[in-house]
């Protein structure tokens, strides 16, 4: 089984660096006039799950909650010291989980659509 999470966005491009640029995730495919969608699938290459953003000309009506969570678990003390270092190096908006778990076992920012990821280093 593959897993997708699928959003909406009007900020594509900012939302391709943060994932590509920034966190290091692939660019696996994209899409131009889908019946109106554009969009593009970010992930690691050879695993079974990848993020879809979109954008149209219909703007999202996002209500993100602080704990709604995208978790990325680091795959070893070296990665996860460069992914928060890409992130604040880029000015990256750290923020407090509301969750304490992820106060001990991650840290929290927001992405350019002002949803939360954590980096964690606990899988």
């Amino acid at each position: 089984m593959k897993f997708r999470v699928a959003r909406h966005t009007s900020k594509i491009d900012t939302i391709i660096n943060f994932y590509h640029s920034i966190l290091g995730f692939d660019i696996l495919g994209s899409f131009e006039n889908h019946d109106g969608y554009d969009g593009v699938f970010l992930g690691l290459k050879d695993e079974n799950w990848h993020l879809e953003f979109t954008i149209s000309e219909v703007s999202p009506n996002h209500h993100p909650d602080e704990d709604d969570l995208l978790v990325f678990y680091a795959n070893s003390e070296n990665h996860y010291t460069e992914l928060i270092t890409s992130l604040k190096n880029n000015n990256i908006v750290e923020v407090q989980p509301k969750n304490s778990y992820w106060k001990k076992n991650g840290i929290t920012f927001l992405d350019p659509d002002g949803f939360r990821i954590v980096i964690s280093r606990k899988a």
